[in-house]
């Protein structure tokens, strides 16, 4: 190994993982399917229904057995897509605690546990296996596309600031899977409407966990789409992915 006697160039200016959270029906289901029309984005479906009302290139996988057998035929076809959205991760929280309570079995401590959940073992000895399945299920993902687009919930959780509880919006999963799926993104949105705009802000506070690495992202309020009288909406994803 040679060590490096000047700077490497930047490998890469857009966001490979980008992670939006907001409210249900706030529109983040609308404004990533648009992204598929041309078929070359993916649309994974983890809830059922919840794509029901959009046009998309889509799969419904509800199962991780599902998952894993389209990302089988995703590299047997040398990965086909852009990118890959997840909707949501929120729900493959849930779907993994099966592959959790293997990897729990599979330990000394748990050869003869009988459960299902792993998140009833005592002192909470169980989510360390939710978030190494969650995880290897995440990784996984992100190996079938060069982008990735992963869609959650919201949950608003009390902070105190100054003496006053403040509301603060950040993504609804459990615990350090959420902090640790924050970490691991290259770009944080908190999606929400205003009058006919859908915008995805970037602008990290201590209200609203947000951020992004990639620099024109940074700080930034984007409208990502619009709608007319008759509802029809109109994206603008170049100005995320340009």
């Amino acid at each position: 190994m040679e060590l490096p006697k000047k700077p490497s160039p930047v490998k890469r200016e857009t966001p490979a993982k980008l992670l939006i959270f907001g409210k249900p029906k706030c529109g983040k289901t609308t404004i990533t399917s648009a992204l598929t029309l041309t078929g070359d984005w993916l649309l994974l479906e983890l809830e059922r229904g919840g794509a029901d009302f959009v046009s998309a290139t889509k799969i419904e996988a509800y199962d991780l057995d599902t998952i894993s057998e389209v990302g089988k035929q995703i590299l047997a076809a040398n990965r086909p897509y852009k990118g890959i959205i997840v909707d949501t991760v929120t729900k493959l929280e849930e779907m993994v605690l099966p592959l959790a309570g293997n990897l729990y079995r599979s330990s000394p401590m748990g050869s003869t546990w009988q459960g299902t959940d792993v998140r009833t073992l005592p002192k909470g000895a169980g989510y360390l296996y939710l978030r190494e399945a969650f995880f290897q299920v995440v990784n996984y993902i992100s190996t079938l596309a060069d982008n990735v687009i992963f869609i959650g919930h919201l949950a608003d959780k009390m902070i105190e600031k100054n003496g006053e509880e403040l509301v603060s919006k950040e993504l609804d999963l459990t615990g350090k899977i959420s902090k640790l799926m924050c970490a691991d993104m290259d770009a944080i949105a908190y999606c929400y409407r205003e009058d006919n705009k859908t915008i995805l802000n970037f602008e990290s506070s201590e209200e609203v966990v947000c951020g992004s690495r990639c620099k024109y992202l940074r700080g930034q309020k984007i409208v990502v789409a619009t709608s007319d009288d008759k509802g029809n909406v109109s994206t603008f994803w170049e100005r995320i992915y340009l």
